[in-house]
């Protein structure tokens, strides 16, 4: 058996894709993969992780907004002066997002919920914890430089990957019926 346009012999996760291609369907099957320990989870299509992400930016704007708003109305009544303004608005680029990113702890901010996916460590699935506020501020406030310095070209690549965003609905149904993790060598699937 090989797998097709390939003439490679299938691994061991094209094996488990032929399996949940029968049980869940081909767009399922193509998005699944495995974190760095083996477990299976199902990748957010890239539509939802655009939206999820589209949501989060447009929050912070928001808040960095109303902050905005907020120090310019203190200004203007002579409430603060304006060298501690302009501190604290660009303290509020680096503040929302860290702040925002508190809510972000279980990897569902609202971009993630409005959406149904979950952004989560990429060795193992788990939750980000703490480590959240700083993916929030990555998200929001380093993301759209290093994208437009990517698709300029003046960037090769941006390091390796710590979290994912996965379907979480479709990992968890996924995983309730039995498409736990890659087995150990010889098997293909370790179930229930």
């Amino acid at each position: 058996m090989t797998v097709a346009d390939s003439g490679r012999p299938p691994t061991q996760l094209d094996i488990a894709k032929h399996h949940v291609e029968h049980a869940f369907g081909p767009k399922v099957a193509k998005r699944l993969d495995t974190f760095k320990d083996g477990t299976f989870y199902i990748t957010a299509g890239d539509l939802a992780r655009l939206l999820s992400w589209l949501v989060d930016f447009v929050v912070f704007l928001l808040l960095v907004g109303a902050g905005v708003v907020a120090i310019a109305v203190a200004y203007s009544n002579g409430t603060v002066a304006g060298n501690v303004a302009a501190l604290i608005v660009l303290g509020l680029f680096i503040g929302v997002p860290l702040l925002y990113g508190l809510c972000y702890g279980d990897g569902r901010a609202l971009g993630a919920v409005l959406t149904g996916t979950r952004l989560v460590r990429f060795k193992n699935g788990h939750r980000l914890g703490t480590g959240a506020c700083w993916a929030m501020l990555v998200r929001t406030v380093l993301c759209p430089p290093i994208l437009l310095a990517i698709s300029l070209g003046q960037m090769p690549s941006v390091g390796s990957a710590r979290r994912i965003s996965i379907d979480d609905a479709a990992t968890r149904q996924l995983h309730a019926a039995g498409f736990l993790r890659l087995d150990t060598p010889g098997s293909v699937v370790q179930h229930r």
